[in-house]
């Protein structure tokens, strides 16, 4: 569901950047009473992880379409709201830079979309209140199925919202909602079950992790080093080999703007987009999460027989080396973020102490 920059207006991005901005900068504000030595590599290891989750699109058996995790939920369970919303910002940020994957223009409609509602809709409102503490696993696996489906119903309403209040046309508000809603229901289901299947082993493993996110402290002695280990091999696992197995079917997204449209694509216009598209292209080393010229063979390859696809798996280096390379950043990104409100938080300490010890003389 990344939307790229030729579906939006440049009013209508600037509107979500600036939206976007404010809610992690109270998310940055928040988390500085829950951040610590462990909440740090749990963000940076959890935006990896979600990083990778997210370059496998499985098929939506009968439709011709595909999803992928969007892991929003996932990310507030496990690290709660404020720093699951910053880790989700890391994602797609690395993701936009670094793989031309959802527009830089767009980049705030899409932290909204996949990381508001997740975060601080879906999280709150319907998997807090159903999974409380002392809950069953069956009532908390119900849980994450119930919030992942509505995180991701509003974040696809959000899309359409979002394209008609930018004038598209070619994409009508009413055609165009019929078909993603259901398209999206679909994904939200599989995305819950895989939700719950890793909150399970969470609680599990590290029962902690998940008290400390609802309560919003800081992780302390809590034991997260098998949990950590395990997310991590998976991030490696699931980035560098089994994004080979990733449907070639269109995403939700592009299902229905091809259903609509005739095309999967919008052409971009303007000067502020055709100046970020060129800024995009400067900083994709590895667009589309492949080797810029292995993709070049493919596309040359593919105008000439006609075909698009023609192995499953795809086995490919340069998706491997996309796929490490990402979830690498994306935990810097994330520890990064964490490091430096954990600066803020020692700073605006050492400012309190140093007027109290001013007061007192």
């Amino acid at each position: 569901m990344h939307m790229a920059d030729a579906l939006i207006s440049p009013a209508v991005g600037a509107i979500a950047w600036a939206a976007t901005g404010v809610v992690a900068a109270h998310s940055v504000k928040k988390i500085q009473n829950d951040i610590d030595d462990k909440k740090i590599p749990l963000m940076g290891v959890m935006g990896a992880f979600v990083f990778a989750a997210q370059m496998i699109n499985f098929s939506i058996p009968g439709t011709g379409s595909s999803g992928h995790l969007g892991g929003g939920l996932l990310l507030s369970v496990i690290l709660g709201p404020y720093a699951g919303f910053l880790s989700m910002a890391s994602v797609l940020l690395i993701q936009a830079l670094f793989f031309a994957d959802g527009g830089l223009l767009a980049f705030g409609c899409n932290v909204f979309n996949l990381g508001f509602f997740t975060c601080f809709v879906a999280y709150p409102f319907v998997y807090g209140k159903l999974a409380r503490p002392g809950a069953s696993a069956g009532r908390k696996s119900g849980a994450a199925l119930l919030a992942a489906v509505l995180g991701l119903q509003l974040g696809a309403f959000a899309v359409v919202l979002e394209t008609l209040l930018s004038g598209k046309t070619e994409l009508p508000f009413g055609t165009f909602a019929l078909l993603m809603q259901p398209i999206h229901l679909a994904i939200g289901l599989v995305e819950g079950l895989v939700t719950a299947a890793i909150v399970a082993f969470v609680a599990k493993t590290s029962p902690e992790i998940l008290e400390r996110a609802d309560s919003r402290e800081g992780l302390g002695a809590a034991s997260i080093r098998k949990t950590l280990a395990v997310l991590g091999v998976a991030a490696l696992l699931v980035g560098g080999v089994l994004s080979w197995f990733a449907s070639a079917y269109p995403d939700g997204l592009e299902w229905s703007m091809e259903k609509v449209s005739g095309g999967a694509e919008l052409e971009a216009e303007g000067t502020v987009h055709k100046g970020l598209e060129a800024l995009q292209e400067k900083t994709a080393v590895m667009p589309d999460y492949g080797f810029k010229t292995t993709e070049g063979a493919k596309d040359a390859e593919a105008a000439e027989t006609g075909a698009g696809p023609t192995r499953w798996p795809a086995v490919d280096g340069g998706t491997s080396v996309a796929g490490l390379l990402g979830g690498a950043l994306t935990l810097a990104l994330a520890a990064l973020a964490g490091l430096a409100v954990k600066a803020a938080k020692a700073r605006a300490r050492r400012g309190k102490a140093a007027a109290r010890e001013q007061a007192g003389r």
